[in-house]
Formats: C-alpha cells, sequence, structure tokens
C-alpha cells in the first residue's frame, strides 16, 4: 500500500517561495500518478499539480500555472511542489496523494503539510 509523507509547509511573505516534498513508500510507483491538492480556510479540497511518476507529464491547475513547479526524483521516491510568486492566496494545508494510471480515483488524503502567506 502506498504511503505518503508530506512535508516543507511554513511562513513566507507573499512574493517569496516555498519547496514542499512528498515522500513515497510502499510500492513502485512506475505506473502511478502523484498530485499535489490543497484546502484552504472556509473552502473545499481542490486540485493544484499532478505529475506521472513514469513519464515526468505534469498538469496544473490555472491558478498556479507559471509559478508552481512539479517534479519528481525517481531516486529517492520523492514528489516536489517548488512555490515560486506565492500570494496569500495560496495559504492552505497542501497534501499529496496518489493514484494507479489506470483509475481516475485518487488514493487517501494523508497529513497535510500548512503553507501560510503573508500579505
Amino acid at each position: 500500500q502506498v504511503q505518503l509523507v508530506a512535508s516543507g509547509g511554513g511562513l513566507v511573505q507573499a512574493g517569496g517561495s516555498l519547496r514542499l516534498s512528498c515522500a513515497a513508500s510502499g510500492g513502485t510507483f512506475s505506473s502511478y500518478a502523484m498530485g499535489w491538492f490543497r484546502q484552504a480556510p472556509g473552502k473545499e479540497r481542490e486540485f493544484v499539480a499532478s505529475i506521472n511518476w513514469s513519464s515526468g507529464t505534469t498538469s496544473y491547475a490555472d491558478s498556479v500555472k507559471g509559478r508552481f513547479t512539479c517534479s519528481r526524483d525517481k531516486a529517492k521516491n520523492t514528489m516536489y511542489l517548488q512555490m515560486n510568486s506565492l500570494k496569500p492566496e495560496d495559504t492552505a494545508l497542501y497534501y499529496c496523494r496518489a493514484r494507479p494510471m489506470s483509475t481516475p480515483i485518487w488514493g487517501s488524503w494523508g497529513q497535510g503539510t500548512q503553507v501560510s502567506v503573508s500579505s
């Protein structure tokens, strides 16, 4: 069973940068997609970015395109989210999730990592 642990959150000023990490264990991921999701206070959870573990192909929500970059290090079984030009509206609890490429259904949420952006 795939297990994911997100880390790297913190408090940053608007315009700053953070890099989140998601350490994966419990299997091989060549046939998986990994993704980042977030939940802001008072809002529903939303998709942020994803990556095909095998090909490296990425996908982004419109709200983060051009500012966030999703990547992975196969040797370390770790996915990253480089967040630049952060805005106060990026403040949220960020989660990483996984799904087999054969299904559109994402796995469990796990614990998240808090990102807070001050204006």
